[in-house]
């Protein structure tokens, strides 16, 4: 009976669980991934049911992705593995490619990765245990003594201590690739630094295999010289031919694969170890011979130890030596931090490698020089004779006697001790030949890792396409894409390098260049830190913005320590090269702390200048452009550019009707900024999204700008084909202006005779994007033949006609091959260039204008923006031959004279200059019976009599009521339809005040009829009216 119960109890919560998951299942199935068919069971039933969809995957079950790290791989890595916004929210799912269609193709051979204690810390090792460990180190405390001598170790390995720490925290701010040091520079600072460094880098550490395997020649070179031996001549020669031999057995290592140099450096840093366990215990052994001891070895002492405490630093090879040259020469001794990291694309785990490796890395190698150092001082006479007769005769007095004797150099040079001989650390040592076997594995092992280390950082370079020409060497080759071609070419540089064997004098060049890569490595940091940027979170905490600020200095500082005009050479190609990938605009957009920057300081100036009160003197015309798309209207676009100049906003916008995708914003979006960019006018681009044109305009010209930032002129095209549009367009077209004057905006109207819309003649190549945007927009290929030619902005008539769509199949003629400079962006349909005349129409505003007049009808006050906007286009270069001419009305026709003169002194306090004005006298006299009957014939199609019936009750129309109360403001601007042709006819340019389009009393068709009247057949037209507030002061 129990065994029933249990029973009953254990089916009973399995069905319930079952019932329950089969609900949750249901939420599942609305996103496509469950079954159907749901299991049934009671209850009451004692039976248990299996289902099936318990066995299946989240893949399955929803579309939604789980988090995962392959999402987060770089865009161009393999994977579409999150669903997008638009497949989740509209469920319009496409198919995924396989791994095997994008997956890229794996190279043959065995991928070798070294983890931080072989690929990092050894390295370094390597590098920091170099020559200098064994030449100079005793020669350091031969001049600053052993306390100063401590004190400078201490502060270069500050300096790399601080560097290291910096790149720690930039090799753990995310996964780094192969490029080592210049690619942590310019994903930190962008590619303008990062090219810098990556080139010098690799130009350096080229010379540098040279120089180390020359160091290495004349190692053995003293080392023959020892026992008597010479190969060729006993100098350049042999230099040379030993070390073209070496560089040669290099070069082959290098290409055999890292895995043999990896264990070529194992075993010379088994010699560099047992070299330094060889001067260990030659130190407390004790000096073998009485020559040892006539040298200078005198085994520990406290009085030797006493001796060379304090400096003593003198005069060598023309050089006053002091602190600082002391330390200058000593610091190249600790510039080895950077051999792990330049082989980043090796490691198994770089951000782990890196810090771990190098730190511990400074860390053991600062132990043992500062060990050594004091080893060295109290062992070592500071100056000895090496005259071993001289040190028997005074042994016969006594063991003191014979070293004070030794040691007495006045009068005399001595050529042993400390202070002047290089060789004192194989004087210690136990047996002499190793530490020789140390300088050459010191010297090898540094040769290596630079000729391995630069072809890396030459290749990722190569890779980012920074520098035209060197392409070629990104190439890699074999499973762990070695730089067989970097290889070579950096054996051509140290080859040449080689064959002129003399190469001190660039020696502190190329310290410098390391140092400089030093500094903008504690820069980055100090800059990505400051920058607070949401990206900068690097899993190494251990890292201070303000130490690395200071590590920066005090790289700059050694710099110039070390020799000020490497420095200053050094700072000039920085900035030069640094100047010429900024120039060329490479198209790498890495995220740097230099982009985040450029948000912070542009956000914290918008903060700032919203509390900046405005005042009249820096008043700027702000423009809301009315555009449709750029590149559909290039006049309009060229000539607000004429009025902002970089100095001033402008921004172009788009009025997109129905209903789209954002994969279709995006895209416009980037097609506007492109044609911008390519144009090189700086500008916003706003795009308003709407099913109606009215509304959307509203909210254009509302949300348009940010802060301080926004318009406060609109600017649209003239629209031409008014009387023959949709009367809703024509409603639409009007209430912009009543919208931007609603909201305190001048408003502007520029006509072009030709027109300004060019969207049916010109064609930009931008197929390939819009057969993407198909499949996720129905609408797309409406957007391809209306968005650009929206018609409510002006489509004027004239740029339709078929004469400009003809002209855009007629080819230039060759001789108008040499002036491509403004044409080359513009193509007709199927690629076909344009014709000249179309040109022309296009460039207007790019070119340089006839020289003549801007005439400027300044009918009304409005604040003075018609005579600011003249003024302004005066000071363009294109505009350059161009005068003003003011025309104003007379207050009274006996009074013109007077009112001259009022307005001369007024553009006089405005600092205006002008070359005539002109008042008009009788601007109320009846105007000519032509006029009249074009204006009749304007408006006959819209003129509705009283007693019409069927005539439409809305503004589109004009009543017999309307005409009758604005009688005399027709005539007056019939009358200025009259001057404008006796006057202004001929003019470059013509400004005039837009008549104010009262609200409620005047209907849109009378409007434009007045517009359209005094604007035909002109010049270039704009028609401006200011926000009735003062643009212009004469007061200082």
């Amino acid at each position: 009976m129990e065994e029933q119960q249990q029973e009953e109890q254990s089916s009973r919560f399995i069905v319930d669980r079952v019932e329950a998951d089969v609900e949750m299942g249901d939420v599942g199935g609305d996103d496509g991934g469950a079954d159907d068919d749901s299991p049934t069971a009671s209850i009451g039933q004692y039976t248990y049911v299996y289902d099936t969809r318990y066995a299946k995957s989240m893949g399955q079950l929803t579309r939604e992705a789980l988090p995962r790290d392959e999402n987060y791989k770089d865009i161009m890595s393999f994977g579409d593995y999150r669903p997008t916004l638009d497949e989740l929210h509209e469920g319009q799912f496409r198919e995924k490619k396989s791994k095997q269609d994008v997956a890229e193709v794996q190279k043959k051979g065995k991928v070798i990765k070294f983890g931080w204690l072989e690929g990092v810390f050894m390295r370094c090792l390597l590098n920091i245990w170099g020559v200098m460990l064994f030449l100079r180190l005793s020669w350091v405390v031969g001049q600053a003594g052993i306390l100063e001598g401590l004190l400078i170790i201490t502060l270069a390995n500050v300096v790399t201590v601080v560097t290291a720490i910096s790149m720690s925290a930039v090799s753990t701010n995310g996964q780094i690739s192969a490029g080592g040091i210049y690619y942590m520079i310019s994903r930190s600072l962008g590619p303008g630094f990062g090219g810098a460094i990556g080139l010098m880098f690799t130009l350096a550490n080229s010379i540098a295999v040279s120089m180390y395997i020359v160091g290495f020649c004349e190692s053995l070179q003293d080392l023959l010289a020892s026992y008597g031996t010479v190969l060729i001549d006993g100098a350049t020669n042999d230099i040379r031919v030993v070390g073209i031999i070496t560089l040669i057995g290099i070069l082959v290592l290098a290409i055999v694969g890292m895995d043999w140099v990896t264990r070529f450096q194992m075993g010379l840093l088994v010699v560099l170890i047992f070299s330094q366990i060889d001067f260990i215990i030659g130190s407390f052994w004790g000096p073998l011979d009485a020559q040892e001891q006539a040298k200078g070895f005198v085994g520990y002492s406290m009085e030797t130890f006493t001796n060379n405490w304090g400096p003593d630093y003198r005069t060598q090879e023309g050089v006053d030596h002091d602190f600082f040259s002391v330390f200058a020469v000593f610091f190249p001794a600790v510039t080895g931090i950077v051999a792990g990291a330049n082989l980043s694309g090796d490691l198994k785990d770089p951000g782990s490698a890196i810090p771990l490796g190098t730190l511990l890395a400074i860390v053991v190698t600062f132990v043992s020089y500062f060990g050594y150092a004091i080893m060295v001082g109290s062992c070592v006479l500071r100056d000895a004779s090496g005259n071993v007769t001289e040190y028997m005769l005074g042994l016969n007095e006594s063991a003191s006697d014979a070293l004070k004797y030794v040691a007495n150099c006045t009068g005399r040079e001595c050529e042993f001790g400390i202070a002047t001989d290089s060789q004192a650390m194989e004087l210690v040592s136990l047996w002499g030949p190793l530490i020789y076997g140390g300088c050459f594995a010191a010297t090898l092992s540094s040769a290596i890792a630079s000729l391995v280390g630069a072809p890396r950082v030459l290749q990722a370079l190569a890779k980012d396409k920074l520098y035209p020409l060197i392409g070629y060497f990104g190439e890699g080759y074999g499973a762990n894409n070695d730089p067989v071609r970097g290889y070579v070419l950096v054996f051509i540089i140290s080859f040449a390098c080689i064959l002129i064997a003399q190469l001190n004098a660039i020696a502190p060049l190329l310290s410098n260049f390391f140092l400089a890569a030093y500094a903008l490595i504690n820069f980055s940091v100090f800059h990505a830190t400051i920058s607070k940027t949401p990206g900068w979170r690097p899993s190494f905490k251990y890292y201070n913005e303000w130490a690395s600020l200071v590590g920066t200095i005090l790289c700059i500082i050694v710099m110039f320590l070390m020799s000020w005009v490497t420095a200053l050479i050094t700072f000039a190609t920085v900035v030069f090269l640094y100047l010429y990938v900024s120039y060329r605009k490479p198209d790498a957009n890495w995220g740097s702390s230099a982009q985040a920057q450029a948000y912070s300081s542009a956000l914290k100036s918008m903060q700032d200048l919203v509390s900046v009160e405005e005042h009249v003197k820096n008043y700027r015309p702000q423009l809301l452009v009315l555009t449709g798309m750029p590149g559909a209207r290039p006049p309009l676009v060229d000539f607000a550019n004429l009025i902002t100049k970089n100095v001033s906003l402008m921004i172009c916008g788009n009025i997109l009707l129905g209903n789209h995708n954002q994969r279709v914003h995006e895209h416009l979006r980037a097609k506007a900024l492109s044609w911008l960019e390519k144009h090189k006018t700086r500008g916003f681009f706003a795009m308003v999204e709407d099913p109606s044109f009215e509304g959307a305009s509203q909210s254009l010209i509302q949300l348009a700008g940010l802060g301080k930032l926004r318009p406060n002129l609109l600017l649209m095209g003239y629209k031409g084909d008014w009387t023959s549009c949709h009367r809703e367009e024509l409603r639409g077209y009007f209430n912009v202006i009543h919208n931007a004057l609603d909201r305190h905006l001048a408003v502007g109207i520029l006509r072009l005779r030709e027109g300004l819309d060019y969207s049916n003649v010109v064609v930009e190549d931008d197929q390939k994007e819009l057969k993407k945007l198909q499949s996720v927009s129905p609408g797309i290929m409406w957007i391809k033949q209306r968005v650009n030619q929206c018609r409510y902005f002006d489509c004027d008539g004239s740029s339709s006609d078929s004469s400009q769509q003809d002209s855009a199949k007629e080819p230039l003629k060759k001789k108008d091959k040499k002036k491509k400079s403004t044409s080359y962006t513009y193509t007709g349909p199927g690629g076909q260039p344009l014709t000249k005349e179309v040109l022309n129409s296009l460039t207007r505003f790019t070119k340089k204008q006839r020289k003549g007049t801007i005439d400027v009808w300044w009918l009304y006050d409005d604040g003075g923006l018609t005579i600011l906007l003249p003024y302004i286009l005066s000071q363009r270069k294109i505009f350059a031959g161009c005068k003003l001419r003011i025309f104003a009305l007379a207050n009274k026709k006996h009074e013109f004279e007077q009112d001259q003169r009022k307005m001369a002194a007024l553009l006089s306090k405005f600092r205006i200059e002008f070359c005539d004005i002109v008042v008009i006298p009788d601007i109320a006299k009846k105007a000519l019976e032509s006029t009249k009957r074009d204006f009749e014939a304007l408006i006959k199609p819209f003129r509705v009599t009283e007693g019409d019936t069927n005539a439409p009750d809305d503004e589109i129309c004009i009543r017999d009521s309307e005409l009758k109360a604005h009688m005399e403001k027709t005539n007056r601007h019939l009358r200025l339809r009259e001057l404008l042709q006796k006057h202004s006819r001929e003019a470059t340019f013509v400004v005039m005040t837009l008549p104010m389009p009262r609200k409620g009393t005047v209907s849109a068709p009378l409007y434009m009829s007045w517009l359209e009247m005094m604007t035909k057949d002109m010049p270039p037209f704009l028609i401006v009216r200011g926000n009735q507030t003062s643009v212009l002061t004469y007061y200082s």
